[in-house]
C-alpha cells in the first residue's frame, strides 16, 4: 500500500508542446493538480521535471501555478532515474516510494518507473494522470509497467490509500479535492 511516510509525488514533463498533442491532456492536468494540492496538504515531497525545456517549452501555466515553491528539474535523459540532478533531489527527500504522473507514458514515465524499480523503489503510476499521443503506445506502456513490479492506481485511489482514514484533520482538508469543490479544475 501507498504509505504517507515513504511516498513522493513525481510530476514528469507536463510541458506546453507535449500536452498540446495528447488527447487525454485535460484529464491528466486535472488529476495532477488534484495530487499536487493533496501533496501540499500532507506535506509530501513533490519532484517536478521538464524535458529539454529550451526545445519543448515550459510546464503548462495552470500546472506551473500549482507548483509555486518547487523548482523544476531540467533533464535530457528520458527516465528521471538516469538524470543525476533528479536522483540527488530524490535522495534528499529520503522517500522510497514514487507516485508518478506525467507524459509520455511509453517514454519518460515508463523509463522512470523501470529505473526506479531497478534501484529498489516501490512505484505507483497514476493511470488517470499519465498519457501519450497515441493510445496504442499508452496502453502498451501501462501493460509493461504492471509487468515490471509497478502498481497502477487512480488519483483518487492514491489519495484515499495515503489518507487511510476519515475524520482526521488532513481528511477534512482534503474533502474539497474528493468532492470536486475547488480541488479540481472544471
Amino acid at each position: 500500500m501507498l504509505n504517507r511516510a515513504s511516498v513522493a509525488l513525481v510530476v514528469i514533463d507536463l510541458q506546453e508542446s507535449l500536452m498540446s498533442r495528447i488527447p487525454a491532456a485535460p484529464g491528466i492536468v486535472k488529476e495532477t493538480i488534484r495530487l499536487i494540492r493533496f501533496a501540499r496538504i500532507l506535506g509530501l515531497p513533490v519532484l517536478w521535471t521538464e524535458q529539454y525545456p529550451a526545445g519543448l517549452g515550459p510546464t503548462i501555466p495552470e500546472l506551473a501555478g500549482e507548483l509555486t515553491g518547487f523548482q523544476p528539474i531540467e533533464k535530457l535523459a528520458f527516465g528521471c532515474m538516469a538524470e543525476p540532478s533528479f536522483v540527488a533531489a530524490l535522495q534528499e527527500t529520503g522517500r522510497t516510494s514514487l507516485l508518478i504522473t506525467g507524459v509520455e507514458t511509453h517514454i519518460c514515465v515508463l523509463q522512470t518507473a523501470l529505473g526506479a524499480v531497478e534501484r529498489g523503489f516501490e512505484v505507483w503510476v497514476v493511470a488517470d494522470a499519465v498519457g501519450a499521443r497515441k493510445t496504442q503506445q499508452h496502453d502498451a506502456a501501462l501493460n509493461r509497467i504492471v509487468d515490471s513490479a509497478c502498481q497502477l492506481v487512480t488519483a483518487e485511489m492514491a489519495i484515499f490509500e495515503i489518507l487511510e482514514r476519515a475524520g482526521t484533520p488532513e481528511f477534512k482538508q482534503c474533502l474539497p479535492l474528493l468532492k470536486g469543490q475547488g480541488g479540481e479544475i472544471s
